[in-house]
């Protein structure tokens, strides 16, 4: 069990953190105003959102009726997508460089081999935009070559207007497939990869300066009149959340008698830069976190989501468990049983959009539902009080790397 807690919250802060993400949070609110509903529909209960008053968060509120107790949440996104645009800023020959670097940073390492010992759906979805660009750079030069092989028939003129005309369509076609990336994703995947590559697992500056901004938000809430601070962490966002409640509780910013905390990962792909030589800050917080009595962490994955490395224990695949490790908690959001055969026959090839399932309305609801756990009425250590760990978790040392100290 965590710290004392409400058995029966009626306020709650959450705080989510995106994963490499450039777009605008508003998108977040939509989907939690539309999937919230759908939920309620299903699960007959009752929520609604509004605006939260100006300030210099982007945030919302939510006020729900659920099991007969009414619950008013406060969410707020901890941006960081403006860090996101400046990283893909590189041009088309600068993302090739990007390539090489990040493919030569894994494979050099080790990491990527030890990491297709976790899950291959998470491995195949880095190398996805490896082939990809290298597929579009292949197009190119074969439209190239075609042209200017067909100046070329026409003489020494015709073979240097044929190569003229080629680099200029090579040009155009590498162009064109960067503004198709919205539908592609192999720019977007690719920047993501390198973001933690280029540091070899180390936070950029400033990044790091983001966290500790992130930090005095949380610290501010839990000095706050509510019962239940709550952070989120999504996909990237997982591994960012588990620096800053590590600080969080080092810094003695955790008060003994405040609001429950709890941390929520979903959908994590800690391994993809816990497994990096240079992670070693990102190494040493999951093994102080995963000891800490001061919350309650619970991990939710799915073997459905190809993105995320599904009930992969993120502490232990890193090979920095305590002898004395509490968390996290372990278990699947289960896709095949908790989405009915005609939903998950409409998302299965949807990846993208399964790694955002968590967050979403599940028709086939069981024990995970993303809208009870941030605005109903029991904390995260109540609600899963009993629940034990999924059995099929993976939860042995696999990383090369397993230094806590630069």
């Amino acid at each position: 069990m965590s710290r004392p807690h409400h058995k029966t919250i009626s306020r709650r802060r959450v705080f989510y953190i995106p994963g490499y993400d450039p777009i605008h949070p508003r998108r977040y609110r939509e989907l939690y105003r539309k999937e919230g509903a759908a939920q309620a529909d299903i699960s007959d209960y009752e929520i609604a959102l509004r605006p939260t008053p100006k300030s210099e968060h982007y945030g919302w509120q939510v006020d729900a009726c659920i099991d007969d107790t009414d619950v008013h949440a406060d969410i707020e996104v901890l941006v960081w997508s403006d860090i996101v645009r400046d990283s893909m800023e590189a041009s088309i020959p600068g993302t090739y460089l990007q390539l090489v670097r990040t493919a030569w940073t894994y494979i050099a390492s080790g990491a990527l081999r030890r990491l297709m010992r976790l899950r291959k759906g998470p491995v195949i979805a880095a190398l996805y935009p490896v082939g990809m660009l290298l597929g579009q750079a292949l197009l190119a030069m074969a439209l190239w070559y075609v042209l200017w092989r067909v100046g070329a028939a026409f003489g020494t003129i015709g073979a240097w207007a044929g190569l003229a005309a080629g680099v200029v369509a090579c040009v155009g076609l590498l162009r064109w497939f960067k503004s198709k990336d919205g539908k592609i994703f192999a720019y977007y995947l690719m920047h993501d990869y390198t973001y933690s590559a280029a540091s070899r697992g180390a936070n950029p500056p400033a990044l790091e300066k983001r966290l500790r901004g992130f930090q005095n938000s949380i610290a501010a809430a839990l000095s706050e009149e509510v019962d239940e601070v709550l952070i989120v962490g999504h996909s990237s966002g997982a591994h960012l959340a588990v620096s800053i409640l590590a600080d969080l509780i080092r810094g003695g910013r955790v008060p003994a008698n405040g609001p429950a905390l709890a941390f929520l990962s979903l959908g994590q792909v800690v391994p993809m830069v816990s497994f990096l030589p240079e992670a070693h800050r990102l190494r040493a917080d999951l093994q102080y976190l995963s000891a800490q009595d001061a919350l309650t962490w619970v991990d939710v994955t799915a073997p459905g989501d190809g993105c995320a490395f599904a009930l992969c224990d993120p502490v232990s695949v890193s090979g920095v468990a305590p002898a004395n490790k509490r968390w996290p908690l372990v278990f699947s959001a289960a896709f095949t049983q908790t989405l009915s055969p005609a939903r998950w026959k409409e998302l299965r090839w949807r990846f993208f959009r399964l790694h955002f399932q968590y967050l979403c309305a599940f028709d086939r609801p069981k024990d995970y539902d993303y809208f009870q756990i941030t605005a109903g009425p029991l904390t995260l250590a109540d609600r899963y009080a009993d629940r034990p760990p999924s059995k099929s978790r993976i939860d042995h040392a696999v990383s090369k790397y397993t230094s806590v100290a630069a």
